[in-house]
């Protein structure tokens, strides 16, 4: 009975992030932190179903690049990247699970204008205000550098569409054939996600002028 009360109590929680913007994210937890751990909790168990976990392809992909680049990871959750590579990175989530993550909405990180390499989003594009998280990555990057984004397929009815709507918030989408990593996790063998590379071009337009990135939502069914 416990344990079907807390895959509903993650399924209602997991519905609430896909449906209201950042801002909102952040005030449900900071007034009721255990949701967080009940959400957390409930996420890692659907990982552990997961023919891979994305968050292990950015790990290795950073990996392979210099250690001295900088990086942001925006929805972080227990923080794995900061603690398997050694390049600094900065962990933002809307809870602190460890010392290595900093609470916070991530659509108003605390980093400084073009302080950062590589920004990454692994299936931490929730909430109705997508956008805006996707413009502060853009203000936190330097020109040229690079945006992971790793997500649900099932989120995108079509990609196409989303990349132009990237390109509106200043990056363009990297050649496949410059990286082995691009589109890596839409082999036949392995249909459920998606990992996107961009790299920043120009500045993103004012909050007032952002394409709406309206990916669906991904909503675990009850079993």
């Amino acid at each position: 009975m416990k344990k079907r009360l807390s895959a509903g109590s993650f399924r209602y929680l997991n519905e609430q992030l896909y449906t209201i913007p950042g801002n909102e994210a952040f005030d449900l937890f900071v007034d009721d932190p255990q949701s967080f751990e009940l959400y957390h909790h409930g996420y890692q168990s659907q990982v552990s179903k997961w023919p891979l976990n994305p968050v292990d392809l950015m790990i290795e992909y950073l990996r392979k690049k210099p250690a001295d680049l900088n990086v942001a990871d925006f929805g972080c959750g227990e923080a794995k990247i900061a603690q398997s590579v050694k390049n600094p990175v900065q962990s933002f989530d809307l809870v602190a699970l460890n010392d290595h993550v900093t609470a916070c909405d991530i659509a108003d990180v605390p980093l400084l204008d073009e302080s950062v390499d590589v920004g990454v989003f692994c299936l931490s594009l929730m909430g109705t205000n997508c956008s805006e998280y996707l413009a502060e990555a853009n203000r936190v990057l330097v020109n040229g550098g690079k945006l992971l984004v790793a997500e649900v397929k099932s989120r995108f009815e079509k990609i196409g569409s989303f990349v132009r709507k990237m390109r509106k918030i200043g990056f363009n989408l990297l050649d496949t054939k410059k990286s082995k990593y691009l589109f890596v996790l839409q082999k036949d063998d392995n249909k459920m996600f998606v990992w996107l590379e961009f790299e920043k071009v120009s500045e993103s337009p004012s909050k007032e002028a952002l394409p709406n990135i309206d990916l669906l939502p991904c909503i675990y069914k009850k079993r």
